[in-house]
């Protein structure tokens, strides 16, 4: 029998870095039943900058409609499964706040590691929101504690007319909540052509790039395939 030994480099499979979807990136307590939270309530987050009472209700109706699609139902209730509350980059820099003092992260919670909607990790505190960024936590009621929470970019535009600042949010949120419940874990898998013989391969995937702030260019990333073929 004949080995063959293969190496196969697969540059830019995926161009996050010039995306025109809005980045997304979030986290989550992976201690957390999400099948149990049915009903949520939205709150006020502590020390969070005010914006005007017309784009509160445009970001609170976005999230709405999306999460009546995944069968959560609003409710003024105290007894509501999740408290949401969001926090809007509307300076230069804003400090991402919590709900109270005494409600943190999970015991699951994935700390500096966080997912990109369009697939794959990257790390950061992202403690900071960037002006048009969007924060959206849920925290479990029961527990006092972060079950959820995503950050989006690209929400509000001042320069454009208000039907598209109201398709850009619209957009955004969508995006963002396409996360949310978070999916099972996936157990990443290479593609390569038709072969006779036995293959051995190993996948290595490589970040080039990697920046906690988004709104940025984010990270491409290279796949390697190695392969040996023991031919017959």
């Amino acid at each position: 029998m004949k080995k063959i030994a293969l190496l196969s480099v697969a540059l830019l499979l995926m161009l996050a870095c010039t995306a025109v979807a809005p980045d997304v990136v979030y986290n989550f307590d992976e201690a957390a039943d999400f099948s149990r939270f049915r009903t949520y309530k939205w709150v006020s987050m502590r020390d969070a900058p005010s914006i005007d009472d017309l784009r509160d209700k445009q970001i609170k109706d976005a999230v709405d409609v999306e999460l009546a699609r995944k069968g959560l139902n609003k409710t003024d209730a105290e007894n509501a499964d999740l408290y949401l509350g969001y926090q809007l980059g509307i300076g230069t820099e804003t400090q991402i706040t919590s709900y109270k003092t005494n409600w943190g992260y999970g015991p699951g919670w994935a700390g500096g590691t966080w997912h990109r909607s369009v697939g794959g990790m990257t790390t950061g505190q992202f403690s900071t929101l960037y002006f048009g960024q969007l924060a959206l936590d849920m925290y479990d009621s029961k527990n006092h504690s972060l079950a959820w929470r995503g950050i989006a970019s690209k929400t509000i535009d001042p320069k454009a007319k208000p039907d598209k600042q109201q398709k850009n949010l619209g957009k955004a949120v969508a995006t963002l909540l396409k996360n949310y419940p978070p999916p099972p874990p996936k157990a990443e898998s290479g593609c390569m052509g038709p072969v006779t013989g036995t293959v051995d391969s190993v996948l290595f995937r490589t970040p080039l790039l990697d920046s906690p702030r988004i709104g940025k260019p984010q990270p491409c990333e290279i796949w390697v395939i190695f392969a040996v073929i023991t031919m017959p």
